[in-house]
């Protein structure tokens, strides 16, 4: 990921819309995404296919790491690998193809992005006001890790789980066996 000179928003979302391939915009910069694994994809829709029946009838939709979010007090612009948003889909204003409003957002850990994905983006994340809940998944084991917003602005992480236990997340009130976002994966 080698970062561009920096840009306005209005600059990234001109090149971001006419890209052929996806970009961050980091602290006024515009930054390629790395591309992924088979594993890391293959998780990704396992978690988008444990979350859409379970979400069905609720008020809330998964979606696929093709969703822009934007998170205005840090400016910020990526693409999770997977989300949900509960509720109506709040826009940007000047976009309306990024949304701004996810309750939860789960990020697939792989070497290169794992350090930005526990901290640098984590603390973009948690100043989105409707985010509730925060999943990372490994990509080398069966392993989840779940922080959850509380009262106020306190996040609490929740001890990872493996094989055979579950995945509550209470934000959008859906329980999913780890077991099921790692089935029928490629090696690593």
């Amino acid at each position: 990921m080698q970062p561009t000179a920096r840009v306005t928003e209005d600059e990234y979302l001109a090149f971001e819309n006419a890209s052929p391939t996806k970009h961050e915009l980091i602290h006024g910069r515009i930054v390629d995404m790395a591309g992924a694994t088979p594993r890391h994809v293959a998780i990704v829709m396992n978690v988008i296919a444990a979350l859409v029946p379970r979400l069905r009838g609720t008020g809330c939709r998964a979606l696929a790491s093709e969703q822009r979010i934007h998170v205005p007090a840090t400016g910020l612009y990526t693409y999770p690998d997977v989300l949900v948003v509960c509720g109506a889909l709040e826009m940007h204003p000047r976009d309306a193809i990024t949304l701004l409003n996810p309750r939860l957002i789960v990020e697939v850990l792989s070497p290169s992005t794992e350090a930005y994905d526990r901290g640098a983006k984590f603390a973009h994340y948690r100043s989105i006001p409707s985010m509730r809940t925060y999943l990372l998944l490994s990509q080398d084991e069966p392993r989840a890790e779940r922080f959850e917003k509380g009262d106020g602005a306190a996040w609490t992480i929740h001890e990872p789980v493996g094989r055979g236990a579950i995945v509550e997340l209470p934000s959008i009130g859906v329980s999913i066996p780890v077991d099921e976002l790692y089935v029928e994966l490629p090696e690593a």
